[in-house]
């Protein structure tokens, strides 16, 4: 009876130290040194900083993102667009980035460069900005930009600027945007998201057919909610901008369905590229 009452206490004391080292095991496992995720979604339109990319037309986008222990990261992202939002003879945006991130409780930085680059696009002597008589875009359209970000729980405030021609439009590098964004988690899967971000074009200078004159700056926002089903997340927003974009005064932000490599306007339809508009999606990361 002895030796059986001391097995009894032996296993007992063995189920409580599992017990209690379980959780301890669990809160010490290590961090991935690595971590590879993608991303696909399709979304009723495509809006870049608040302007139409796509026509009004669906946009099916997906990429990959690579991070680092570190804070390291690199990714691709790509869309199809409309090659009347100014990328000639294009129908693709692909996007190269790497940088930065690290936390500091609830604060926030990221740091980084972003190379957007559209295959097939082509413009040939196409004279887009009237300040500058005689110069002209040629080749592929592309941008490049670095950007730092900071955040603070839900809030988040990134600050581009681009060191080459934005957008292959002449002689606006040190064109920047500034975005203010919010992402509050309400629970039970659904969320409501906020943003306002303005544009500081440099040095464009653009004649409207009434004579009054555009620079290219504007301010957009938008406010969404999203619902998370198994993965899957819903999304519904509202985007607007106070872009010129009146086709009837063939404003700056005026797009057609089709831009030749000469930067003319070749297509039948126009539209005004910063028209207020709802945006639904669904997206996975997996």
């Amino acid at each position: 009876m002895k030796k059986n009452a001391t097995s009894v206490r032996s296993i007992v004391a063995l189920a409580l130290v599992a017990c209690f080292s379980a959780p301890l095991f669990a809160d010490e496992a290590p961090t991935p040194e690595h971590t590879l995720t993608g991303n696909l979604g399709l979304f009723s339109s495509y809006r870049f900083r608040g302007i139409d990319q796509t026509f009004g037309k669906p946009a099916l986008q997906g990429g990959f993102d690579y991070s680092h222990a570190s804070g390291i990261y690199l990714g691709n992202w790509n869309s199809n667009v409309s090659s009347g939002a100014g990328y000639p003879e294009g129908n693709l945006e692909m996007d190269f980035y790497g940088g930065y991130k690290t936390t500091f409780g609830d604060f926030g930085i990221d740091l980084g460069a972003l190379y957007y680059y559209y295959p097939g696009s082509k413009y040939s002597g196409a004279a887009l900005n009237g300040k500058y008589p005689g110069k002209t875009a040629d080749g592929t359209v592309s941008n490049g930009e670095v950007y730092v970000g900071a955040s603070w729980k839900f809030l988040s405030l990134k600050y581009s600027y681009a060191v080459t021609d934005y957008f292959s439009v002449p002689e606006t590098d040190g064109t920047s945007y500034l975005d203010l964004a919010a992402n509050y988690d309400l629970g039970d899967g659904w969320g409501v998201n906020a943003h306002v971000g303005h544009l500081f074009m440099k040095d464009l200078r653009y004649t409207n057919a009434d004579g009054s004159t555009d620079n290219g700056s504007y301010t957009d926002w938008k406010l969404g909610v999203t619902k998370d089903i198994s993965g899957w997340v819903l999304s519904a927003a509202y985007i607007g901008t106070d872009a010129q974009g009146k086709c009837a005064n063939g404003e700056f932000y005026c797009f057609s369905n089709s831009l030749g490599s000469n930067g003319v306007q070749n297509g039948s339809k126009t539209k005004d590229a910063g028209r207020g508009t709802a945006v639904l999606s669904v997206s996975r990361t997996f």
